[in-house]
């Protein structure tokens, strides 16, 4: 029985059935799907880019880190077009430990390079979870002031398991970013690595954050990211700490000394300042202008920037050709049985690595 109150036994009392109640959904709304975005031309890519819409260069960005085959054709293409528009601009990277204050560096530096007008980019590498294959992208977040400037733009992007840090794309976005209008471009990377050497190969001022109390001398001269910086500068000289930033000055100083002279000819200089008092930062930015009249003066800019285009040049046959390799269908079904018996010790790595590469040439005879 549905309501026992009801039987004979209970004869004084009744319970009615309750009301039934509306459904929650509205019966007058229609429900309308989005419209779905029109896919732009290249050439509407290239007009938005070159006329600074920072929309649509965003979705050209993503356009240029996508892996779908489809993209990157379209990507190729608006990067082609736009390679007329780009190269006037200074690029300088950024590097340095993780918490020496880099995304707080650049948020000081960035404001003071825009008080003198222009526009400024950030492209921040983001680490990528080797586990989860993701990253935060959180850079902005620290850059309170640029983020909300309305001549920058910040551009965090994963590493996505590239060397030491630079994300694959880097390159090609500076292109997209010089081609919009900017003329100041900051890379920065996840810290000191392997990577440093790629972030140089794209830049023309190379800037490596220190901090106080790193070590001595001794342990600067084991460093071979100090060879490639144009600048050293000491971050966190404030307060009590003062003292500490001037010896390690000294001791970067004497470092220094002991590499051989650049290329440029410019002997690169020991500086110290504090990104989050704002102390220093004109005489950092008077001296990454001075580099940039120095080497535009003998000729070395130029020079570099050829090189620079053709390290990337070697770059990109390297990575199709591995791209190639690993998406080919045979050596795809033969890597698994390979790398079972590498596992089993049935194989070697440097034999079952020999077999899957002659596997590959033969099939790309036939």
């Amino acid at each position: 029985m549905k309501h026992p109150e009801n039987s004979d036994d209970y004869k004084g009392l009744t319970v009615n059935k309750g009301i039934e109640q509306p459904s929650s959904v509205n019966p007058y709304l229609k429900l309308r799907r989005p419209p779905r975005k029109r896919k732009l031309t290249v050439g509407e890519y290239v007009e938005g880019i070159v006329k600074g819409d920072v929309t649509i260069l965003s979705q050209a960005v993503t356009l240029v880190e996508s892996i779908r085959h489809e993209h990157q054709a379209i990507a190729q293409e608006v990067i082609e077009k736009c390679l007329p528009y780009s190269g006037n601009s200074i690029r300088v990277g950024i590097s340095g430990v993780p918490g020496a204050g880099k995304s707080t560096s650049i948020d000081v530096f960035g404001m003071h390079v825009l008080e003198k007008g222009g526009k400024l980019a950030v492209l921040a590498i983001d680490p990528s979870s080797e586990r989860s294959k993701g990253s935060i992208l959180g850079d902005k977040t620290r850059m309170e002031s640029l983020s909300v400037h309305p001549d920058s733009f910040i551009r965090p992007s994963p590493s996505a398991g590239s060397l030491g840090g630079v994300a694959r794309k880097t390159r090609e976005t500076i292109i997209l970013c010089e081609a919009a209008g900017f003329d100041k471009i900051f890379v920065e990377t996840v810290g000191v690595g392997q990577s440093e050497t790629a972030v140089h190969s794209m830049v023309d001022f190379f800037l490596l954050i220190q901090l106080a109390g790193t070590g001595d001398e001794l342990q600067g001269i084991k460093r071979g990211i100090m060879e490639m910086a144009d600048g050293i500068v000491i971050n966190k000289a404030d307060g009590n700490n003062i003292e500490k930033a001037k010896l390690a000055q000294t001791q970067f100083s004497n470092a220094l000394h002991l590499f051989p002279a650049p290329e440029s000819g410019w002997t690169p200089q020991v500086l110290t300042y504090s990104g989050f008092y704002n102390i220093g930062v004109k005489e950092i930015w008077d001296m990454v202008y001075a580099y940039v009249d120095f080497v535009k003066g003998n000729g070395y800019f130029d020079y570099r920037r050829n090189e620079q285009s053709k390290y990337w040049m070697y770059e990109s046959i390297n990575e199709h050709l591995r791209s190639s390799f690993y998406n080919h269908p045979v050596i795809r079904e033969m890597l698994e049985e390979k790398e079972r018996q590498v596992l089993n010790a049935d194989l070697t790595s440097f034999v079952a690595a020999k077999r899957l590469l002659d596997t590959y040439f033969s099939e790309l005879k036939k």
